[in-house]
């Protein structure tokens, strides 16, 4: 294998697939990257046996075809250490690959591209076309409410409904849940849910841009994403996702309607002398204010008043400040609506003027 590539055309893709090589592996060859070249297309593999991504470049010049893998890490300090616009040439010989920058030599270890896993099982499965912006305003807006290494291994996830026109995503800790739904899409057929392990979900969001549109195909056990600069490939978590839609309040009958940047700065000062472990904060409703109290095992207090329209009976509930602020933090409207059923409920927090995702908070005991 030879060939030639400008520093910035091979960056690209390697800076893809790089993310989902892991610096310590029990098998040496998932440190490598899997380099693949047919006529003119050059590919790029990383995976962990988990997640496969897959970049591409075409070449300008003539070179010959042929594979091997090495070790993605140092390629990549190579490729990064080199002056912008070099010209880089990759030459095989007896098992090791020569690069050449400029006045820079460099030779790399390889191992056969024949030992090198795969993790791709066809594309058979639902398939449907969406907005690498709309998927990644999808991930984005809920992933965060991801559990982390929780022994329910089902939530350490985000879940991935597809119905007739439409996608939603759902993401819960058991504490708080987001959920957002697409537009209207062209989706037909029965409806498929899939869990995607965390790792996927944060590498796929890497991935996506602000425009153009990737192809989805959700198998039984994975989910291929195919876009114009790369494929993504993930196993998708074996298991039962808890039925969501019982846990979104549907009896709130006390709605109060603030100014986002408003709450989002309360809520901020307040926390500063909150309880460090479990993070609590009273909120205090009356006609017209929302008063915020935090306290901690030091005896100090922090009190916040807000200005807020709300009209219904006096209540006074206790959430984890930390998950109210990353809700607030989230969304982007100048408003923000809280609805509240009792002391004892669960809040619905979304925003007045876009009703596709809806976030839930569960109260805790002050």
């Amino acid at each position: 294998m030879k060939f030639k590539i400008l520093r910035e055309e091979l960056l690209k893709p390697l800076q893809l697939v790089v993310g989902v090589v892991e610096r310590r592996q029990t098998l040496p060859i998932l440190s490598n990257v899997l380099i693949v070249l047919k006529g003119n297309r050059l590919s790029l593999t990383g995976t962990d046996l988990e997640v496969e991504i897959v970049g591409h470049a075409t070449l300008k010049t003539a070179a010959e075809d042929g594979e091997i893998t090495v070790p993605a890490r140092k390629l990549m300090d190579i490729c990064r250490s080199l002056p912008e616009s070099t010209d880089i040439t990759f030459n095989e010989k007896d098992g090791r690959i020569q690069i050449v920058g400029g006045r820079s030599r460099f030779t790399l270890s390889s191992l056969p591209a024949s030992e090198f896993p795969s993790v791709d099982t066809g594309d058979t499965g639902q398939t449907f076309v969406i907005g690498h912006l709309e998927l990644k305003q999808l991930i984005g807006r809920t992933s965060f409410a991801m559990a982390q290494q929780d022994v329910r291994y089902y939530l350490n996830g985000m879940l991935l409904e597809v119905s007739d026109n439409r996608v939603r995503a759902v993401a819960t800790d058991g504490h708080r849940l987001a959920m957002m739904d697409s537009s209207k899409l062209e989706i037909e057929g029965e409806k498929i849910q899939a869990i995607i392990p965390r790792k996927a979900v944060i590498e796929l969001s890497r991935l996506l841009l602000d425009d153009g549109e990737v192809t989805i195909v959700l198998g039984d056990n994975h989910m291929k994403v195919v876009a114009e600069d790369f494929r993504f490939i993930s196993k998708l978590v074996d298991g039962a996702y808890p039925d969501y839609d019982r846990v979104v309040p549907k009896e709130g009958d006390k709605q109060m309607v603030g100014l986002r940047e408003d709450l989002r700065s309360s809520f901020s000062r307040a926390s500063i002398l909150s309880n460090e472990k479990y993070r609590g904060v009273r909120l205090v409703l009356a006609t017209g204010l929302l008063t915020l109290v935090a306290n901690n095992p030091e005896q100090e207090e922090a009190r916040e008043e807000v200005v807020v329209t709300y009209d219904a009976t006096e209540l006074d509930l206790g959430f984890n400040v930390s998950y109210i602020i990353d809700i607030l933090n989230i969304l982007s409207g100048q408003d923000v609506c809280f609805t509240f059923s009792d002391a004892n409920s669960s809040v619905l927090i979304e925003d007045p003027a876009d009703q596709s995702a809806v976030y839930v908070v569960m109260p805790m005991r002050l």
